[in-house]
């Protein structure tokens, strides 16, 4: 009997690894601050721009905003997307500033292999994007992690999404 349970036991998917939970993302992009949670409800015409504008695709029409306001200033926005890297979910956050350029992204959850996990410095070369050609794994300014060249990809096209999200729901040209 023990070593059927360890065979179903080894057989179930792995657990997503939780490196930041999204209340500690949160206290990290805005710290002191007060944080404003708004729901956009999407038209299928403000997704078909949002994914124009992006390269990607946009499925959902849900998107939450958290907004950090400090001193009584909007000092940016937090979104979530997850999405799959090799067929495995991936969580992360992207800090949109005012200006609608990236201030932060923070990993919160990888599932797969280590390996194939880009290590924070892969994340740092896109702060300081906003939506244009650089935001890409392909130029220089977004190095590729070998070994991890889907997961790179997946998290430039979850920043990409992200920000021409943030331009449709903020009106922005």
């Amino acid at each position: 009997m023990i070593p059927s349970l360890l065979a179903i036991l080894l057989s179930l998917p792995a657990q997503a690894e939780v490196l930041v939970t999204m209340d500690e993302a949160l206290a990290l992009a805005f710290p002191g601050c007060e944080l404003r949670e708004r729901t956009h409800y999407l038209s299928y015409e403000q997704r078909q721009a949002a994914a124009e504008r992006a390269g990607v695709p946009v499925e959902s029409g849900l998107l939450r905003e958290y907004q950090g306001v400090c001193d009584g200033a909007v000092a940016g926005s937090a979104y979530f997307d997850t999405h799959p890297v090799r067929e495995l979910p991936s969580t992360m956050m992207v800090v949109v500033g005012p200006d609608g350029v990236v201030t932060r992204v923070e990993l919160l959850s990888f599932e797969g292999d280590e390996q194939h996990r880009p290590p924070a410095s892969f994340y740092a070369q896109i702060q300081g994007l906003g939506l244009n050609r650089e935001l890409t794994a392909r130029r220089s300014a977004v190095r590729p992690v070998s070994g991890a060249t889907l997961s790179s990809r997946a998290a430039v096209e979850a920043t990409r999404r992200i920000l021409a999200l943030h331009e449709v729901i903020q009106g922005s040209p």
